[in-house]
């Protein structure tokens, strides 16, 4: 069941205002449940720093958990690996063409600064997660 508009900004804001995580684990989860999938717990436990690079401002979290995402979900529906990797490029070009840039630098440029909300990003996310769960429907044939 692929999730609509609504359920994402439901979920993502749960994720970001109950549960205090990041857009990686967000994406991750919505990914997850969109497709079906059951994660690991260390798989989330893994993308506790993947904010941004911990805050550092390098490839954004909604990048990351999207490839993560896709390599898990690739794997499932026996996708060769070569896929997999033409596939993570593809949505990488993707992202960055529909919204301009794969770095949080530039995808939330006021940073992490002490006075900025943590989730500054909700909306930004909440687009993001449409466009990976759009993506990954059209990319991946299931099985």
């Amino acid at each position: 069941m692929m999730l609509n508009n609504h359920e994402i900004r439901s979920r993502v804001h749960r994720y970001y205002w109950e549960e205090n995580i990041n857009c990686a684990m967000a994406t991750l989860k919505n990914l997850a449940e969109s497709f079906g999938v059951t994660l690991h717990p260390q798989l989330i436990d893994a993308a506790l720093g993947m904010h941004g690079a911990g805050e550092y401002r390098a490839q954004c979290g909604l990048v990351e958990g999207t490839l993560l995402f896709i390599g898990i979900f690739g794997r499932l529906n026996q996708l060769p690996d070569e896929e997999i990797v033409t596939l993570c490029r593809s949505f990488a070009e993707a992202f960055e063409n529909h919204f301009s840039s794969l770095q949080c630098r530039i995808l939330r440029p006021q940073g992490f600064a002490p006075d900025n909300s943590h989730h500054i990003c909700e909306g930004l996310t909440c687009r993001a997660n449409d466009f990976s769960i759009q993506f990954i429907a059209q990319k991946i044939p299931l099985k």
